[in-house]
This record gives C-alpha cells, structure tokens and sequence, in this order.
C-alpha cells in the first residue's frame, strides 16, 4: 500500500509538449531524469497513474516510431497547489518540453480503482 493516504483527493493532469521542431528531442534528453523522479512518486502514492500520451500514427504508421504529444497523470495530494508545485518542479516542465501556457489540473473522481 502506498504512504499517501487513501481518502487524499486525486487531480488528472494534461501536460501537452511544446510544439516547437526540438520539443521531441528536448524530451528525450531529459527522459531518464523524468522516469527516475516519477518512480520516486509512484512509490510515495503521489502520483497513481501516467505516462506519455502518443499520436495514433505512433501505433499505426509504417515505423511505429513513438511520437509524443505530451503527459498524462493522476496524482493523490492534499491539494491542487501541491499538485502544481510538483508538476512545475518536473524536468520536463523546467527543461521546456511541457507547454505551461496549455497546463490543465483538475481535480478528479475515479468511477474504477486506481493502481
């Protein structure tokens, strides 16, 4: 079980990448750093579900190359600020392959379990 208590209130998080032509490479660069922090809040509770949200010819196309648009997470926190603080404290976030300007938290009531 995790250390985040289970009645904490839970916010869905769109991050959306920048769009510019080094966006990609951006988030590439700064990857493992971004894996090894989210790990640390999976295993707190913080942070209950995510990943990087791909367009659909990253699943069809004929090179199946991965093509990040951005992130999606469900957090369990106190609040939406702490929320915001820690979605801003993110590499992907300081390094500027998140969009800050197109950033949504909001919060968010599972209708199924959550991991």
């Amino acid at each position: 079980m995790s250390s985040a208590a289970a009645g904490l209130p839970k916010f869905v998080v769109y991050a959306p990448d920048k769009t510019d032509s080094g966006a990609f490479e951006r988030r590439l660069s700064v990857r493992a750093t971004h894996l090894e922090n989210a790990a640390k809040a999976i295993t707190a509770g913080v942070i209950r579900v995510g990943g990087a949200l791909l367009t659909p010819e990253s699943l069809t196309g004929a090179d199946k190359k991965m093509a990040s648009i951005g992130s999606m997470m469900i957090f369990e926190a106190e609040n939406i600020e702490a929320v915001r603080t820690m979605v801003e404290a993110d590499i992907y976030y300081t390094s500027g392959v998140w969009d800050p300007e197109r950033l949504v938290i909001l919060p968010f009531v599972s209708a199924t379990p959550l991991p």
